[in-house]
């Protein structure tokens, strides 16, 4: 395991980042946990490979996950790097229990921090982009958290890329605490965040975690070998329907042929994809199980290089269309009339 510095920060974080989700069963077939103590192996295994990186939020299995994740780093609280959320709802019949808003910030820190067992959070990520708060309370109310000594360092979950950059511009005009990254959902399935946000995240040299590695498990192969499967599975798992598709599972496919090529698993070939974009900044994959053959199958991407021509292939049938301006900048006739017929001769970086 090798470390990274998150975004414009001293922060050392592990290269792959431990999600918790699956830590504790209350969400039921929402989706399928792991028991206190299958949580607790999946955990030393990622520790005994060097991880220091642990992702968990206020509302994972209704505040299980959290508990464990504080009892776990209890006796060598300092060595880890906690991460957890707010802003999803904690009481669907209360306004006030969900949202960015300064209300919500302040209870859910307070609430979090008992259930982790800590007096501080390393990082605190804005779960998702509320579009009923001002940013400037937002950036405001975090740097009030950090001032207090409760939360080290803050992030974006989940928002569109000119919400993250605002908020770092009027951080940085006011003396306030930037984002030092954003959290995004990225895949061989799911490229889309390479039109804004992975652009954002390089110019604004912010480091970026990405969530659902392996596209809900699509990319692990589990899915391409009986539709009826697939069916049932998507009738009974919204966490995963979304990702179950024809382009999808051909993907998928490629991953698994690719596998067999190098004698790898599905998984670690997807992960160690998403480890090689590094023409697009820190990316740091956060990796969750529900068993220990699973989380050793995750780490075992550690181990894997991929050659050009497999990141070629993968890239060629996960590819998707940057679309308007990207893809029109980039033409051509748009080079021809911004540079004329000096495009070429011109070095920059």
């Amino acid at each position: 395991m090798r470390y990274k510095l998150l975004g414009k920060s001293g922060l050392r974080v592990s290269e792959l980042c431990l999600g918790a989700m699956t830590f504790g069963k209350d969400w039921g077939e929402f989706l399928r946990g792991a028991s206190k103590e299958e949580s607790k192996e999946i955990f030393d295994l990622f520790v005994e490979a060097g991880g220091n990186f642990i992702d968990t939020a206020n509302n994972y299995q209704n505040g299980t996950s959290e508990k464990y994740v504080g009892e776990f780093i209890a006796s060598n609280r300092h060595k880890f790097v906690l991460a957890t959320k707010y802003t999803l709802t904690t009481d669907r019949n209360d306004p006030n229990a969900s949202g960015s808003h300064r209300k919500n910030l302040r209870q859910s820190v307070d609430a979090s921090l008992k259930r982790l067992q800590t007096d501080y959070i390393d990082l605190l990520w804005v779960h998702a982009w509320d579009y009923m708060t001002p940013i400037e309370e937002l950036m405001r109310s975090l740097d009030d958290m950090i001032s207090s000594g409760k939360v080290l360092y803050v992030g974006m979950s989940d928002a569109p890329a000119w919400v993250v950059a605002r908020a770092n511009t009027m951080s940085e005009l006011n003396g306030w605490s930037p984002f030092i990254g954003p959290q995004i959902m990225h895949s061989l399935i799911e490229r889309t965040a390479e039109r804004e946000l992975l652009p954002m995240a390089c110019d604004l040299d912010i480091g970026v975690t990405a969530w659902s590695p392996l596209g809900g498990g699509v990319l692990s192969g589990k899915y391409n070998k009986d539709i009826q499967e697939q069916k049932r599975f998507d009738l009974n798992n919204p966490m995963t329907s979304g990702f179950v598709s024809e382009k999808n599972l051909s993907i998928s496919n490629e991953v698994q042929v690719i596998a067999e090529e190098i004698n790898k698993t599905p998984s670690q070939v997807a992960l160690s994809w998403l480890r090689h974009q590094r023409d697009k900044g820190i990316i740091i994959p956060i990796v969750g199980a529900r068993t220990q053959d699973q989380m050793k199958d995750n780490l075992g991407s550690l181990d894997l290089d991929l050659s050009s021509d497999h990141l070629k292939r993968l890239d060629g049938i996960s590819k998707i269309e940057l679309g308007f301006p990207h893809d029109f900048l980039s033409s051509n006739m748009a080079k021809s009339l911004l540079y004329g017929s000096t495009y070429s001769s011109i070095d920059y970086h």
